[in-house]
């Protein structure tokens, strides 16, 4: 793999699945499944196996399924979880078996009551088991965002010797800072010995805002996986949204950092999981929000009009939106009413503009926006001469 490389580890069909009312059955999971694999994703991580029969089933559906990607089975760190994630993956052309364990304060003393000596037997003992069955093991330090990096570093050092092949270092709760989270991936890459053997991942949940700043933040330090989810839904304020990630590291090239993802079916796939999830996303959404691309303001307007890279710094096209929009509302300048008007067919002089205006600023002042249907009626309103026939 590319130094530069940076792989792909979809989790909208797990973790992106766990948000209330998002639960999809084994045919809807095919479906996203098989656009994941089409839009270039390196890991699909089709579930957690011993959850639920359901769930054992798709994984084992999304394993025939899935030609490219590697696909993943999440399991807890005791043999039972990972018999049923063994099994779920063995039609997979390529398995990986994603085990791990809580590693901060807070995990070991109130959720194990246990003590980190044993933390890290369980986590050595979890990865060596699952290694008996798959080659490609990835283990996770449950909240290693609020470890002590110390400790952290104990833990993934012990478990790539047990046979980790990726380590996933999930900031559980959304709670670090992106100098922070960066710092932790940097403490890990020069303080872990053998850590050049293996892949550094990160899981950022979005809890203060930060999940896509952190992922890159990680990247930027060492990283080459990112754990994300289309539209970046998931527990509570969700995951690193994938669109987003994928798309800095487009827009920067200077980062030095790439992916395979096409990004011109990133819109379309957007759709899909909104329909199948029944969870819309809102319109300001990065990327993909219905208003991602659409500008209201008449500053804004004139300047896109003039040239789109005024206001926009990625072309529309490249995500898969087939071209921006100007919205017409009481904030737009005649710029942008000349421009709706000539894609109606409607040439206006400046004269004519200067007499339609105040007539499409009465209706902008009364209607969110001034829609197609509208333009025609302010142009017979004003009674202007179009193209030398009268409106």
């Amino acid at each position: 793999m590319s130094k530069n490389k940076v792989q792909i580890f979809d989790t909208t069909l797990r973790d992106g699945e766990q948000v209330p009312g998002c639960k999809l059955n084994t045919e809807q999971k095919l479906v996203i499944a098989e656009r994941l694999d089409v839009l270039g994703v390196d890991i699909i991580e089709a579930g957690f196996p011993i959850s639920s029969p359901g769930d054992f089933k798709s994984v084992v559906e999304i394993s025939k399924l899935v030609k490219n990607a590697i696909v993943c089975g999440l399991t807890r760190a005791n043999e039972k979880d990972i018999d049923a994630a063994a099994k779920a993956l063995e039609y997979a052309v390529k398995p990986r078996i994603h085990t791990g364990i809580g590693t901060s304060e807070s995990h070991i003393k109130y959720k194990f009551k246990s003590t980190p000596e044993k933390i890290i037997q369980r986590a050595k003992g979890a990865v060596k088991y699952a290694k008996t069955f798959v080659e490609d093991i990835e283990f996770y330090a449950e909240d290693a965002g609020r470890t002590d990096n110390e400790f952290l570093a104990r833990v993934c050092e012990e478990v790539i010797k047990s046979g980790a092949t990726v380590l996933n270092i999930p900031d559980t709760t959304g709670y670090c800072l992106p100098e922070e989270y960066g710092a932790k991936m940097k403490y890990l890459k020069e303080n872990v010995k053998g850590i050049e053997n293996v892949i550094l991942s990160c899981h950022c949940h979005n809890d203060l805002g930060m999940a896509t700043a952190n992922s890159i933040a990680g990247a930027q330090n060492g990283a080459r996986q990112i754990e994300c989810t289309i539209n970046g839904i998931g527990e509570r304020a969700g995951n690193t949204a994938l669109e987003e990630v994928v798309m800095v590291m487009k827009q920067h090239p200077y980062l030095g950092l790439n992916t395979n993802i096409n990004t011109k079916l990133l819109y379309s796939t957007s759709k899909m999981v909104q329909q199948h999830m029944g969870i819309v996303v809102q319109p300001n959404k990065a990327i993909i929000g219905d208003n991602a691309f659409a500008h209201s303001s008449g500053i804004h307007q004139d300047g896109v009009i003039k040239n789109r890279e005024t206001y926009e710094i990625m072309d529309p096209e490249d995500v898969g939106v087939n071209e921006s929009s100007i919205v017409l509302t009481a904030r737009s300048g005649r710029a942008a009413l000349a421009y709706r008007a000539k894609n109606l067919g409607y040439e206006l002089t400046k004269i004519q503009l200067d007499t339609v205006y105040p007539v499409f600023l009465k209706y902008a002042d009364v209607k969110k926006e001034v829609k197609n249907d509208d333009i025609h009626k302010i142009l017979e309103t004003s009674k202007v001469f179009i193209n030398n026939v009268e409106a």
